[in-house]
């Protein structure tokens, strides 16, 4: 029990993580995994807590703001380094990013770099081999997947204040949550017109919110190597998806971002949405980040061949078709 309560406090008091997959350190963890699942049974609070427009703005608000923080910092910053930035900026946004309950900024990054080094593979963390739930969800509730894989993500271990943040990631959520309670209890003070209370922002702009970001992101590992269309062939399940683009401000161009992974752009055509991708330009635009990497021409060239094939093949198909039946 003490063992756990220290991994609670402190993340990186465990030993370093395993190194293969086994049957014993793939099993759920449910009592280290206690917080994750109040969280979720904390989601059924709103039947006492009622609703108002302000909190139901305040989740969406702070949905988004989290959601940029993880997609842009955590994922094509930290992950891939794809821009560049000042050190102020950096903490600022994965301080935000850390405050999504996804665990801590370096875990997640040296996670998604051994996905994208073993994708699909019985290496990969939430490889889509082992199921759809065990991608969405088993993956990081076990032993194997619980260690920051520091091996991976050298280059950030020169930062303490990320090294901070990794390891008492719980710390900043629960200061975010006692934060937007008192938040909620100020307003009824000084704004009672607004209708909200400190439990009720607590549950629709914490609870809620949090609820939501988590499975958003989380199915990019899962139903974005399962559902959608492939303009790139790779050596994965990965797909694009304009629904998970939209909910996760443009993660969903899956199969785009395992073809060339060093964009800073995950919508390589201008219909494909990239909401990330925009902000981060306005931000450059503000001097805030800079090197901002494009997309390479060759990567346009492989998708029109791939394009060129498929239409070649549809119309061989057909051909055949047509003269099976004008054939006697």
């Amino acid at each position: 029990m003490l063992k756990i309560l220290m991994r609670w406090i402190d993340s990186w008091s465990t030993p370093t993580a395993p190194e293969t997959l086994t049957a014993e350190n793939s099993k759920i963890q449910w009592l280290r995994i206690l917080p994750f699942t109040l969280l979720h049974l904390a989601c059924l609070a709103v039947f006492w807590v009622g609703v108002s427009w302000f909190a139901i703005g305040f989740m969406l608000l702070f949905y988004l703001i989290r959601m940029f923080s993880i997609t842009a910092f955590f994922h094509r910053y930290l992950s891939h380094k794809t821009f560049q930035t000042s050190r102020t900026v950096q903490f600022l946004f994965v301080l935000i990013g850390t405050m999504s309950a996804q665990r801590g900024p370096l875990w997640w990054a040296a996670h998604h770099r051994y996905h994208h080094r073993y994708t699909d593979t019985l290496q990969d963390p939430h490889s889509s081999t082992h199921g759809f739930w065990y991608s969405h969800i088993g993956w990081f509730l076990n032993e194997y997947n619980f260690g920051t894989r520091k091996e991976v993500i050298n280059d950030w271990l020169k930062y303490p204040e990320l090294i901070w943040l990794d390891r008492f990631s719980l710390i900043v959520v629960l200061l975010t949550a006692g934060g937007i309670y008192a938040f909620g209890e100020w307003l009824t003070i000084i704004w009672p017109q607004l209708g909200t209370s400190g439990l009720q922002l607590l549950v629709w702009g914490f609870v809620i919110s949090t609820v939501l970001l988590t499975h958003a992101t989380l199915c990019i590992n899962s139903l974005a190597h399962h559902y959608g269309s492939r303009d790139f062939d790779t050596e994965d399940h990965s797909r694009n998806n304009l629904f998970l683009s939209i909910i996760t401000l443009g993660e969903g161009w899956h199969n785009n971002h395992h073809y060339y992974a060093g964009s800073t752009r995950q919508g390589f055509y201008w219909w494909q949405i990239d909401v990330t991708y925009y902000l981060l330009k306005l931000m450059s635009w503000l001097g805030l980040v800079w090197g901002l990497k494009p997309i390479p021409a060759r990567v346009y060239e492989a998708s029109k061949i791939r394009q060129a094939r498929k239409q070649k093949k549809l119309t061989t198909t057909g051909a055949h078709t047509i003269q099976s039946k004008e054939s006697p």
